[in-house]
This record gives structure tokens, C-alpha cells and sequence, in this order.
């Protein structure tokens, strides 16, 4: 269980110094020497610099100490996101990894499950990924194909997933698979843990417009696990994985630091500064309404955090700091192509269309359209948020109560 907040305010200040002095010795900004379309730079980063925060005790702050973690508070890991805020971000390759399947292994894991592959996972050893998305269940998960069938001590996996990040660097991976056809799509699911390196599971690369390959399909073809790596109940799986969803849309929607955050504002404005378009009205107008988007962003991250640390499970308010992030990338994309007009299609390594970090300008806005994608489209957070969050009435749905085998979904035919 995690620690109750009762640290005294010396000892805190002293945690802080400590995570201060540490970021100031490790946290660098990482400089690519080229082109990094398998992240496998960005990857070798995270983990680095997340081995050295695990051997300094800093790492997994509020899991307990008999699953890798430091067994501390909230309070501490809010004090560790405000120091994180003022450094580069070194860990951006692990947020799936840390915050969505550590939490979900932490929660429904076995003990031990736990004590065998947390504390690996919390120190970056292990890189984790998830696997719910497949060709004919997207946003619509529910209705998967992929399945588990019991044979003796080992479930046999067969099927396919996809869009499945950093499969290709992970040794682990969660996925969610149909376990009983016979009832209603939601309730005939269950979760397992899966080693992402046995020949059984093929991974290819997906390619994507802006150069990477960091996504992938990811197929099972009599994939055989043990019975102990199914994570929680049998066919309780819809469940779970609607709550690691809750923590995807966290993670996605507040990132690894606290306080108030604007930098797609920060460098927007000193892309302006430099083009001399600072004073002209009309781009410090759409400056400022990133500036608040960013803000406000901030602010609902700072709301969810302190639910959580209440000790609230993650809840649909995620889906509202994802939504944020997804216009303000929106907006974004727009002023990128003001700015560096031409160059956004034809740029040169030392010409305008790369910034001050000498990252490009053009994948920036490539990449962006992914942010109404990924963790769900900009649609689904619109139904969580108007259904949980508002109290709008739902949609019909006219597959309820219909057993899985009797619909017509994916490759499923009469």
C-alpha cells in the first residue's frame, strides 16, 4: 500500500534537494546524430537515464518496496514531477511502459508477478507495451478477435494487433483476448502478459509518413503462456483494460511532470522573435490561445494528479487533457506552417525548417496528427467526457446483450 502523506516538511525539503541535485548531474537533452526512425537512440536514453534514477532510489516512488519501488507518497512523486518540470524530458520512451502497464501490473498483477517483473520494469530494464488495438477493433476495442484458448497449464494465443508502439524494443507487453465467444462482447474478454521476445509473436514494422517506424502489427501464432500471466480475473478483462485505458489518457493527458507547462508556447514564440512576427497582432493573438490552451491543460493535469493522490483511481477526467493536447497540437500544426512556409515540404539540415533544438519543424507537424489518435480519437474522448463526465445521454447501442459469436465484426461472417 502506498505510504500515508505525513511526511514532515523538513524531510520534504530534503527529498526535493535530492531530486533537484540529481536532475542537475543526469537530465540532458538528447542530441541525435541522425535520423532515429526505430527510436532506438531515444529508447537507449530513457533507459539510462532510468537505471540511473532507480539506482539513485528515486524511481517508482509510490509502489512498494517488495515490487521494486520506494514504498513513499504522493506528495513525494508530486515533488519529483515539480523538479522533473524545470529539465529536459529523458524518459518520454517509458510512458507506456510506466504509465499504463506498471500501474495496471501493480493493480492487477499477481504478488508474484509482481515481485518477479516490477522491479525490472520500474528500473527500464524491461520495456513494456501494450496491445489492445487490432484491423477490425480500433476505437472500438470490445469487439477484438484475438483469442485465448486453455490447453492444460498454458493459454495458446492466436491473432493480430496493431498500432502497437515501441513493440519492437519491448520485452514485455499486456494484451487483452477473447476468452468466451459465447457471451456479450464486452464480457468474454480477459488480460495476459505476454514475452514479446518468443518466436511464437512476430513483429513488423509499421512505416509512417513522417519517416519512423516506431509502430508496428504484431502477430500470435500459437502463442503459449503460462496460466499464472493472466492479470486479474477471467473474463473480467473489459474491466481492467478500460482501466488502463484511464491511465493511458493520465499519462498522455498530464505527462511525466507537474505545474504549468506551455511549451509548444515557449517555442512558438521564440520561432517568432526570430522571424520578426512578434508584433504583429494577429500571431501574438493565436499565440495566446495556445499560451491558454497549454494552461488550462496544465491545470486539469494538476486536477487529475491531486484525485489520484486523494487516493481516487484514474477516472474519465484523462479524457479531457487528452482532448487538450489534441487541439493544441491542432493549432500548432497551423502556426508551423505560417512560420516556416515552404520549408515545411523541402528543408535542409542547416536551413529554417529545423529550430533552435534542431529537430524539424516538418516532423513536428507530420507526427501531430497523431495526437488525435492515439489513446483513443478525438471522438471517443468526446463520448467519455459528454457520457462521465457531463451526464449526456449515450448512444444506442444495438449490439447489447448479444453474444460475440452471433455479430458481425472483424474478419466474422454469417
Amino acid at each position: 500500500m502506498t505510504a500515508i502523506d505525513t511526511t514532515p516538511d523538513a524531510d520534504m525539503d530534503a527529498f526535493r534537494q535530492r531530486c533537484r541535485t540529481f536532475l542537475e548531474k543526469n537530465a540532458k537533452q538528447l542530441v541525435l546524430d541522425g535520423p532515429d526512425p526505430r527510436s532506438d537512440q531515444s529508447v537507449a536514453h530513457s533507459r539510462a537515464f532510468q537505471k540511473k534514477l532507480y539506482d539513485a532510489g528515486l524511481a517508482g516512488l509510490t509502489y512498494a518496496q517488495e515490487f521494486g519501488g520506494q514504498g513513499l507518497t504522493k506528495t513525494h512523486e508530486r515533488t519529483w514531477r515539480e523538479e522533473y518540470a524545470r529539465f529536459p524530458e529523458c524518459t518520454g520512451d517509458l510512458t507506456i511502459s510506466h504509465g499504463m502497464c506498471m500501474p495496471v501490473m501493480n493493480d492487477f498483477g499477481s504478488d508474484e508477478l509482481k515481485q518477479e517483473f516490477m522491479p525490472r520494469g520500474i528500473a527500464g530494464e524491461d520495456i513494456w507495451c501494450q496491445m489492445f488495438s487490432e484491423p477490425g477493433a480500433g476505437s472500438d476495442v470490445a469487439s477484438l478477435q484475438t483469442k485465448a484458448e486453455r490447453d492444460g497449464d498454458q493459454w495458446v494465443i492466436n491473432g493480430q494487433k496493431v498500432w502497437t508502439t515501441l513493440a519492437h524494443h519491448s520485452e514485455y507487453g499486456i494484451l487483452v483476448a477473447r476468452t468466451n465467444p459465447n457471451v456479450s462482447k464486452h464480457a468474454g474478454i480477459s488480460m495476459f502478459m505476454v514475452d514479446m521476445r518468443d518466436p511464437a509473436i512476430e513483429i513488423r514494422p509499421i512505416h509512417q509518413i513522417d519517416g519512423g517506424k516506431h509502430f508496428n502489427e504484431v502477430f500470435f501464432t500459437d502463442l503459449h503462456i503460462p496460466t499464472t500471466w493472466l492479470l486479474g480475473e477471467l473474463n473480467n478483462g473489459w474491466n481492467q483494460a478500460t482501466a488502463m485505458l484511464m491511465y493511458e489518457r493520465v499519462a498522455i493527458g498530464t505527462g511525466s511532470k507537474s505545474g504549468i507547462s506551455t511549451p509548444f508556447y515557449n517555442r512558438l514564440s521564440n520561432e517568432a522573435t526570430k522571424l520578426g512576427l512578434i508584433q504583429n497582432p494577429i500571431v501574438r493573438q493565436k499565440l495566446m490561445k495556445i499560451y491558454s490552451n497549454e494552461t488550462a491543460k496544465s491545470l486539469v493535469a494538476m486536477r487529475t494528479r491531486a484525485e489520484m493522490k486523494s487516493g481516487k483511481a484514474p477516472g474519465p477526467g484523462g479524457s479531457l487533457g487528452k482532448l487538450h493536447g489534441s487541439n493544441i497540437m491542432w493549432d500548432v500544426r497551423e502556426m508551423l506552417h505560417e512560420f516556416v512556409g515552404p520549408q515545411m515540404v523541402a528543408w535542409t539540415k542547416d536551413g529554417d525548417g529545423f529550430d533552435s533544438n534542431g529537430e524539424s519543424w516538418n516532423r513536428m507537424a507530420l507526427q501531430s496528427f497523431m495526437s488525435s489518435i492515439a489513446g483513443g480519437t478525438d471522438e471517443i474522448q468526446k463520448n467519455i467526457i459528454g457520457d462521465r463526465v457531463l451526464g449526456l445521454p449515450r448512444d444506442v447501442s444495438i449490439d447489447k446483450g448479444i453474444p460475440f459469436n452471433e455479430l458481425r465484426v472483424g474478419t466474422q461472417s454469417d
